[in-house]
């Protein structure tokens, strides 16, 4: 039972169906995510071509999703904090901008690690 309320917790595919709700709507309403998926898409692709080994594949495939996962985060922040105020206080912007943070180095990271992983494996072939 879920605590002050007389439901029961959803089904676990009712749970999975809510999970791909709350993606879809992300990718719908964000331009941000857009972007990320077509870069991570872009780097499957670079990947393809360039066969990279199951080390590589582990490394740009946990990057992507780490990324992906940032950003959806982030967006449920925004969305958060947009409900708990309306007004442009300096802790709703301070939150906000943390969490735009976040996002921020997780790609930096990703990108360091993707230029790693690609040219080492242009250097082998």
């Amino acid at each position: 039972m879920i605590p002050g309320s007389n439901r029961e917790h959803p089904t676990f595919l009712r749970s999975f169906r809510y999970a791909l709700e709350g993606f879809r709507t992300a990718v719908t309403t964000g331009r941000n995510i857009n972007v990320q998926i077509c870069v991570g898409v872009a780097a499957l692709i670079a990947g393809s071509v360039l066969k990279l080994d199951a080390l590589s594949w582990i490394l740009i495939i946990l990057c992507i999703g780490l990324v992906l996962f940032a950003e959806l985060v982030n967006t449920s922040i925004e969305a958060i904090v947009d409900l708990a105020t309306q007004e442009l206080h300096p802790l709703a912007k301070r939150a906000k901008d943390i969490a735009a943070a976040s996002v921020f180095t997780l790609s930096v990271t990703s990108a360091i690690v993707g230029i790693i992983v690609f040219v080492r494996a242009f250097t082998l072939l």
